[in-house]
């Protein structure tokens, strides 16, 4: 406890008397202070207790007396001490009674006791508080170590916190979500603050904010971001009565160093994390299913043995090189997942990503497409070149799925995010959420009429591609489901597309491309210049003919000509393509040139 002017009036050495005031001896004195200034307010912080021998000053006017006590009061001073038998004999009335009427405590020091003894007293009482609290600090630390290193982990921690702030305890996750509060009572009121905490996540930390406060409006709740990173892992609420004193204030502290040490990994073990995600990720789509299991031991084992989604997320803008390899394992390159070269971007990321060679070792150095390190240092899975929406969306996943103790692999892959997620887990739903979110704001931005330059905007919503369910042995097709998803993602300016959409719909959109349409275009140009001279109408009698799959009779009636005109026309395109009607994929090809540019 402080020292308070009872206490003082209570030390038998000094042997005080009280002449005012005496209801408000149980006020904290921050300090005991002597100064004869007839204005000590500039020099002083509020708190004190100003001791006096009125040499400099008639104690004994009351008009003078009134002023110099307003002007302690108004400052904050707690109480006043007059020295006896020095200036004066005794307390001049004018002061008692300027003391009374201002309700400012009064003390009378007899002439043996000396200004000296009162702030030793005092610095004492000050001295011993702070070691209390120090040392009451370091027992919540302890005991809040205790509690985090228990199986309840976070959650045991927060009730000895609220325990030693003697208020209430809230920690909400990387999306502002309350996952515990101590005491259980405290849930709904902790859901009040969720905007402030998702605030203060946005920050970089260390961030800190008082908020104000429950519907009662006796709460004073402090807010302190939890990380080390761009932003903040988590988010502490402590409630409180009254402000946090010194021994509240070292628990905190505590819990928040606590907390921090659970949510932030080190960076060699996050390092080795994500070296170990990316190998499993590698020899999934090697088709090394076996072996991925036994390397990722327990820490993907749950994922791996339930089917699952490959998702494929990329900025919107799209990555320098678009169009990657799968490597060996899907037969379009030459490395275990690379370009055909294999010195492509390859699965990596956190502090020093890599890029894998055919024989799987790690390159270090810049994306050979874009001149960027893979990755960047930090928390998390690690900032892609792309934008941090796509380190949004891995935060959400992981979130989601640390939440629901599910387990997902996320790889940072230069500019591009792989994930591999349990199919209708909680991470999948956090992908298609964030994609809707994503989609809405686009909207809305397009409603607004709001116009970026593409090369600029980072910000923008990224294109995520994801696969069917499939099991670990097709890990390899699934990938390349997501990828065939992102690609026709982004033709259709489409956030998020599954693949199963894609496999349900019809190939023809995929025709609008302009690479289509100029095969199209070179395909059908000699027929379309055959017609331009007046010679027949070699481009409608081909419609014709393959849209009646080859029956004469039929196209030539749809035509109103004879079937031998029919047949001569056909003979024609022959000639002018150099190519056969009787191969099927000759037909092919020329009926999706004809879909391509009608």
């Amino acid at each position: 406890m402080p020292p308070t002017l009872a206490s003082l009036v209570q030390h038998s050495s000094l042997r005080l008397s009280v002449l005012a005031g005496q209801e408000r001896l149980d006020t904290p004195v921050r300090w005991a202070h002597a100064s004869e200034l007839a204005d000590p307010t500039p020099y002083l912080d509020g708190g004190e207790l100003i001791m006096i021998t009125a040499l400099k000053m008639d104690a004994e006017d009351p008009e003078a007396m009134r002023d110099y006590v307003q002007l302690l009061a108004g400052r904050g001073v707690v109480g006043l001490a007059f020295a006896a038998g020095v200036n004066y004999e005794r307390v001049p009335d004018a002061l008692v009674k300027a003391a009374r009427e201002a309700n400012l405590p009064l003390l009378e020091v007899p002439r043996r006791t000396p200004f000296i003894a009162i702030s030793k007293v005092v610095s004492a009482a000050i001295a011993a508080e702070q070691y209390q609290a120090v040392t009451a600090g370091f027992d919540a630390q302890r005991d809040m170590t205790t509690a985090a290193l228990s199986q309840e982990g976070p959650a045991a921690l927060l009730a000895r916190l609220a325990g030693h702030v003697n208020g209430w305890a809230a920690l909400y996750d990387a999306s502002g979500a309350v996952v515990a509060t101590a005491p259980a009572w405290a849930a709904r009121r902790a859901a009040r603050f969720t905007a402030e905490a998702e605030r203060l996540r946005d920050r970089p930390a260390p961030a800190s904010a008082v908020v104000s406060e429950s519907e009662a409006g006796d709460d004073r709740v402090e807010l302190q971001s939890v990380g080390t990173g761009r932003r903040a892992k988590a988010v502490l609420a402590v409630g409180t009565a009254a402000r946090l004193g010194t021994a509240e204030r070292y628990a905190v502290h505590s819990a928040v160093a606590l907390l921090t040490l659970t949510t932030e990994r080190s960076r060699a073990l996050q390092e080795a994390e994500q070296r170990l995600g990316a190998a499993v990720l590698r020899m999934l789509l090697s088709g090394e299913a076996n072996h991925a299991r036994a390397v990722a031991g327990r820490l993907y084992g749950g994922l791996l043995d339930a089917p699952m989604r490959v998702i494929v997320a990329e900025p919107a803008a799209g990555p320098a090189a678009r169009h990657r390899a799968v490597g060996a394992a899907t037969g379009t390159g030459g490395g275990s997942y690379g370009d055909a070269a294999g010195t492509g971007p390859g699965v990596g990321g956190g502090p020093a990503a890599h890029a894998i060679t055919p024989s799987g070792a790690p390159v270090e150095g810049p994306d050979p497409a874009t001149g960027s390190p893979h990755g960047t240092p930090g928390g998390g899975s690690g900032q892609m070149p792309g934008g941090c929406l796509l380190d949004d969306l891995a935060d959400a996943m992981e979130t989601a799925a640390a939440r629901n103790g599910e387990a997902v692999l996320v790889v940072p892959d230069g500019e591009r995010l792989i994930v591999l997620a349990s199919d209708g887990g909680a991470a999948a739903a956090a992908c298609a959420r964030f994609a809707a979110d994503a989609s809405a704001e686009r909207g809305e931005r397009g409603e607004r009429g709001d116009r970026t330059d593409p090369g600029t905007r980072q910000e923008d919503a990224p294109v995520i591609g994801v696969s069917a369910p499939a099991g670990l042995p097709a890990t390899a097709v699934a990938f390349k489901q997501a990828d065939q998803a992102l690609s026709v993602a982004r033709r259709r300016g489409a956030v998020l597309v599954e693949h199963e959409d894609v496999a349900a719909g019809s190939v023809l959109p995929l025709l609008a491309d302009d690479a289509v349409r100029a095969f199209a275009d070179g395909l059908l140009r000699k027929l379309h210049e055959h017609d331009a001279h007046g010679r027949g109408d070699l481009v409608a009698s081909l419609r014709a003919w393959l849209s009646r799959h080859g029956q004469w009779d039929a196209a030539a009636a749809d035509l109103g000509v004879h079937r031998h005109t029919l047949r001569y026309r056909m003979r024609r395109v022959e000639e002018i393509l150099g190519r056969s009607l009787d191969d099927p994929d000759v037909r092919m090809e020329l009926w999706l040139a004809l879909k391509a540019t009608s």
